[in-house]
């Protein structure tokens, strides 16, 4: 399969959301402009950016807004990025804490260009976080490192509560988003090297981009045996025409099977809608998943 960059059909009526309208909104969307912030909501044309900023939430990018690879799907801008901030994990939590967030996500663009692959600065930011915000709970949602176990370690030695890492796809439909086939295999292995180091993991998916019953299950079955608790399921929405383009699109109905569908295979927590994105509504996910473990 290859990226085919053409319109998608007309959009369903499900999918449809409002204007920002808020005060709220326009408060985080100043604050994050004062600390020279970025967010996946705005970077990656999150369908859900009025609703969580109006409730004072936003998943922070950190490492710029500039990615070192060319997903075929993914709307943030890529190319080469600019120089690390050393500032960036204390502005992070200066903003955390002006929103009164007592849960954080972090993610960031992918960061081939490091060493690390911007491992530590996940690292630095949860210190500042916790460091800023009593009690803070933080989950981060990390790039693959290429593979990169070390890496992997120094997120996870600064004790986030939570490591999420999208497959985004089955594992058939990675050439149609701009990735080798055997990056599907390295996601499985990092979200399971994860688990094996202590860390409660979290995945995603997105569909409608021609994959099929048997790819959805036999990717729900990876993920269970990699260890995988959490999960989040959405529908693909083409951000622009050189994009791989929307092959279906899910009702809401169907989007519920397959939720119950995941919680019957093991998973602790599932979100699982058409406007669902990886951190969307991240904290009551991690409430519930906790809740059940204990139970």
């Amino acid at each position: 399969m290859e990226v085919e960059g053409r319109p998608s059909a007309r959009k369903p009526s499900w999918l449809k959301v409002s204007l920002p309208t808020h005060p709220n909104f326009f408060r985080v969307a100043d604050t994050l402009k004062t600390h020279g912030l970025h967010t996946v909501c705005r970077s990656a044309r999150c369908p859900n950016i009025a609703e969580c900023w109006s409730e004072k939430t936003a998943t922070f990018l950190l490492l710029g807004d500039v990615c070192t690879r060319a997903c075929g799907f993914c709307a943030v801008d890529k190319g080469a990025p600019g120089p690390v901030e050393k500032d960036e994990p204390v502005r992070v939590a200066a903003a955390a804490n002006a929103f009164g967030l007592s849960y954080v996500v972090l993610t960031s663009v992918t960061r081939d260009d490091l060493p690390d692959g911007g491992a530590s600065v996940f690292a630095r930011t949860v210190a500042a976080l916790r460091d800023t915000i009593p009690d803070v709970r933080v989950e981060t949602l990390i790039p693959d490192f290429q593979g990169d176990e070390r890496s992997l370690k120094t997120v996870i030695a600064a004790r986030p509560e939570i490591v999420n890492h999208n497959l985004e796809v089955p594992e058939p439909l990675y050439p149609a988003i701009g990735r080798p086939r055997e990056r599907y295999r390295r996601s499985v292995r990092l979200l399971e090297a994860a688990g094996r180091l202590g860390a409660v993991t979290k995945s995603g998916l997105m569909l409608g981009l021609g994959e099929t019953e048997e790819d959805i299950d036999r990717t729900l079955s990876d993920l269970r045996k990699a260890g995988c608790e959490l999960l989040t399921m959405g529908q693909y929405l083409q951000p622009s025409r050189a994009h791989a383009a929307v092959r279906k699109y899910y009702s809401p109905e169907e989007f519920a099977v397959w939720k119950r569908t995941a919680l019957e295979r093991g998973f602790r927590a599932v979100e699982a809608g058409p406007l669902v994105r990886s951190s969307y509504r991240a904290r009551k996910m991690a409430d519930l998943g906790a809740e059940r473990r204990r139970n």
